[in-house]
């Protein structure tokens, strides 16, 4: 609590009438946008496995939220000791196998409870859902909330029987997408497109990783590839551009296996 407070001190200072007028004139709103920001520079550190970067990143997330908290507390809407009560009281409540005399046996069963628990909640609280899929943020991801909406629906009993037989769904998405491109309508290929993508959350789901780390991987190894390639071609003094399509095809191959090395 001690290095919380002194986070809310520069905050306060930075809020001040003689701090940073940046600072002053933020809102949850905006500072959000930058939580968001850090979360996912956070989310890049853990991926590469930096652990001073991750050190780092994990205070700039932390800043970040302390700053959010520090705009509710000057507007007197509750404190930190409020929201730390709040989750305290919740982890302790949806834990009773930890907490309590409750006993799960499987993870299945620690999910069912979990579930059982939050519907509970709502009940208590007032919410109501018309749909399991309504606690899903709308504000999510695309890839993210993909992968919410399906859990949710498995979770119902809506799911293939297997792998195998979401991988056959990809393919049929792909050959609607491509004959959507052969009518030439945008909007229904649009459509197919994300069909497609929705599909791969599924096989992700099923092959238990998730998507959003596996594009992430496969982002940073193409561009590792495509720095490598870069490299090349400043050193021999070439633009990719004037290059013939063997000339590309060879320069990424040498970049793949450089990487592949290098890895």
């Amino acid at each position: 609590m001690e290095t919380l407070e002194t986070l809310f001190n520069i905050i306060r200072t930075l809020r001040s009438e003689k701090g940073c007028a940046w600072d002053r004139k933020q809102t949850p709103e905006t500072m959000w946008k930058c939580l968001a920001e850090e979360t996912y520079e956070l989310e890049e550190a853990i991926t590469k496995q930096n652990l001073e970067n991750i050190c780092e990143e994990l205070g700039d997330v932390l800043f970040q939220l302390v700053f959010i908290l520090e705009i509710f507390q000057e507007r007197k809407a509750f404190t930190i000791s409020d929201v730390i009560n709040h989750v305290e009281t919740k982890m302790i409540r949806r834990h009773p196998h930890v907490y309590a005399d409750a006993s799960v046996s499987t993870e299945q069963e620690l999910t069912l409870q979990w579930e059982a628990i939050k519907v509970l909640e709502n009940k208590e609280n007032g919410q109501k859902r018309l749909s399991v899929l309504d606690s899903v943020p709308k504000g999510m991801p695309s890839l993210i909330r993909a992968l919410k909406v399906s859990k949710c629906a498995v979770k119902e009993g809506f799911d293939w029987d297997n792998i195998h037989e979401v991988l056959d769904t990809v393919k049929e998405e792909i050959n609607e997408f491509e004959t959507a491109l052969k009518k030439g309508d945008q909007n229904e290929a649009a459509m197919e497109f994300g069909d497609i993508l929705f599909s791969l959350v599924n096989v992700a789901r099923a092959a238990e990783f998730h998507p959003e780390t596996a594009l992430s991987r496969s982002t940073a190894k193409f561009e590792g590839r495509f720095r490598l390639m870069e490299k090349e071609l400043k050193e021999n003094k070439l633009n990719l551009k004037n290059l013939s399509k063997d000339q590309k095809d060879l320069l990424w191959t040498r970049a793949k296996q450089s990487w592949g090395n290098h890895s």
